[in-house]
């Protein structure tokens, strides 16, 4: 069994390559040298000023700046446990992670200094936990802190947790548990399948090698801009930050073209299309000849993106993903020269199956049976403080563990697997099961369309009906004949919207993640406000 630590990789690539980029946000340049010591100073503060442990849990709510990197590796020197949080959370919520999360510090941007307070004020039953907020407090943190003469560091173990809150479609946010080593070696064999043990990073180091440089264009507290960064660096590469709560695609392209970016990390068409738009516009503004790879996952990426994409930069591979926070998946590839782009597509093999609901039997391929992904290889140890939900999406097939998070797949004939979305969010209209990116994939084809969301309203007929959300184009306008038209050439037809319902915004999470049941109370609101011609 393998011992991979985070921390203790990124330990020794300092010591060989100190003078390297590490992190790079606007005018802020951190060497690898710079980003152990700092890391290494947060940590002692964290152990004498506030009590930390091996195992405690260090929540981080900060947007992309290096402090994120910073905190989340000062805790694994620690032995603690680095906790993602969502930016955009209430006080409520952020109480709420905070308590199930049994945080003992939390880190946070200056401008969630309110929430913080209001949210550790509302933990009566536990202990308050150590706010320590950028700028001066952080720095003066720094500033302040180093280890003791003589003192022997812990050393960081294969063993230690990362937790990664997921939202999920329903329910509170559950902190999925990594041990180090099982996400480490997970990282690398997603993306080299068929060489399944992790090179000597520290070889490749003294060799002058290293990975790409990355812009995680996602943020860091969603699963994929997180493993993105911690794969560049652990291959001493160095991670080029934006600091921004949404997406700003020109701000993106310009530190691409500024700091000759190779790999950029996205989140699907979310991401995609308005990168796509702004190329568009200003075709001519920014040299991207640096850009080798944009790699995504965790939502659809349509293949007239991927293309329009391909087209307008020479020279580059889309890679998409198959992964949730529960698991990773292989990779499919596409560029410029194929004759075909097509939504990622994966075939069953040893690492994954889609298997009955009920049985956990393999579905027959051609069959045209719905069932559910299963995932193999490494992956986290389960949910914490949640050992139904752990028992019920991290199964024991034929003698081996599996992640099953609950997507729907079919497989072809030829061992294909079509993915069919979250069980959460499906949509059972008159019996018929509608799996709602099915049909969001086709009209978001539909040249008037920038974003949809597909979703189910109660119905005392058919029990619920499908309405579709659409945010257009500016100038387009909807009509609702036209697009159900549209949809019904190649979808059955009660996977076909009843309605098309326009709103200016879906209001997606910064992670690119629709919030399904706002959205569905939302077309339910909407309806009720129309004639009763709804």
């Amino acid at each position: 069994m393998s011992d991979w630590n985070f921390a203790a990789v990124w330990d020794g690539i300092a010591g060989i390559v100190p003078d390297r980029d590490a992190v790079v946000c606007g005018d802020r340049r951190i060497t690898w040298a710079q980003f152990a010591e700092r890391a290494g100073r947060l940590a002692w503060f964290l152990q004498t000023e506030g009590g930390l442990e091996p195992g405690d849990r260090i929540a981080i709510d900060v947007t992309n700046r290096p402090e994120y990197l910073e905190t989340f590796y000062a805790a694994l020197k620690l032995g603690c446990v680095p906790v993602n949080v969502n930016f955009r959370y209430t006080a409520d919520e952020l109480g709420y992670l905070l308590d199930n999360s049994d945080a003992k510090a939390l880190v946070h941007n200056p401008e969630f200094a309110a929430t913080a307070q209001q949210a550790a004020e509302r933990l009566r039953a536990r202990p308050r936990p150590l706010l320590l907020e950028l700028g001066d407090p952080y720095e003066r943190a720094i500033a302040t802190s180093a280890p003791a003469a003589g003192s022997t560091p812990r050393r960081p173990s294969g063993d230690d947790l990362i937790f990664l809150y997921t939202g999920g479609t329903t329910g509170q946010p559950k902190g999925v548990m990594w041990r180090n080593d099982d996400l480490y070696v997970a990282l690398w064999t997603s993306s080299h399948p068929r060489t399944p043990e992790p090179p000597d990073p520290f070889a490749a180091a003294r060799a002058g090698k290293r990975a790409s440089t990355l812009l995680p264009a996602a943020p860091l507290m969603h699963g994929t801009g997180l493993f993105a960064t911690v794969a560049a660096l652990a291959g001493s590469g160095t991670v080029v930050l934006v600091d921004q709560p949404g997406l700003d695609p020109e701000l993106v392209w310009d530190a691409v073209a500024r700091e000759r970016v190779q790999t950029l990390t996205i989140v699907g068409d979310v991401f995609a299309r308005p990168l796509l738009d702004a190329l568009r516009a200003q075709p001519k503004r920014w040299d991207l000849s640096s850009l080798r790879a944009i790699t995504s996952s965790g939502v659809l990426f349509s293949p007239d993106v991927k293309r329009g994409l391909l087209d307008r930069l020479d020279g580059l591979t889309i890679v998409d993903a198959l992964g949730a926070s529960e698991g990773l998946g292989p990779r499919r590839s596409a560029r410029a020269s194929d004759t075909e782009i097509s939504s990622a597509q994966f075939s069953v093999n040893d690492r994954i199956r889609v298997v009955d609901e009920t049985t956990g039997r393999d579905v027959t391929p051609g069959s045209n049976a719905v069932g559910l992904l299963a995932m193999g290889g490494r992956i986290p140890v389960g949910y914490f403080k949640d050992p139904e939900k752990t028992a019920a999406t991290f199964r024991v097939l034929d003698g081996v563990r599996y992640s099953i998070p609950g997507d729907f797949a079919t497989v072809e004939t030829d061992g294909t697997v079509r993915l069919l979305g979250r069980g959460s969010a499906c949509i059972n209209t008159g019996g018929e099961k509608v799996y709602p990116e099915e049909v969001e994939a086709e009209l978001r084809t539909h040249p008037s369309v920038v974003d949809c969301v597909v979703v189910g309203v109660p119905d005392e007929r058919y029990g619920e009906r499908v309405v579709a959300l659409v945010q257009l184009r500016d100038d387009h306008d909807l009509d609702e004949a036209e697009m159900l038209a549209w949809c019904r050439a190649t979808l059955a037809g009660y996977k076909s919207p009843r309605r098309f319902l326009l709103v200016d915004s879906l209001e997606r999470s910064a992670a690119g993640k629709a919030h399904h049941q706002e959205l569905r109370a939302r077309a339910v609101q909407l309806l009720a406000d129309e004639s009763p011609r709804a």
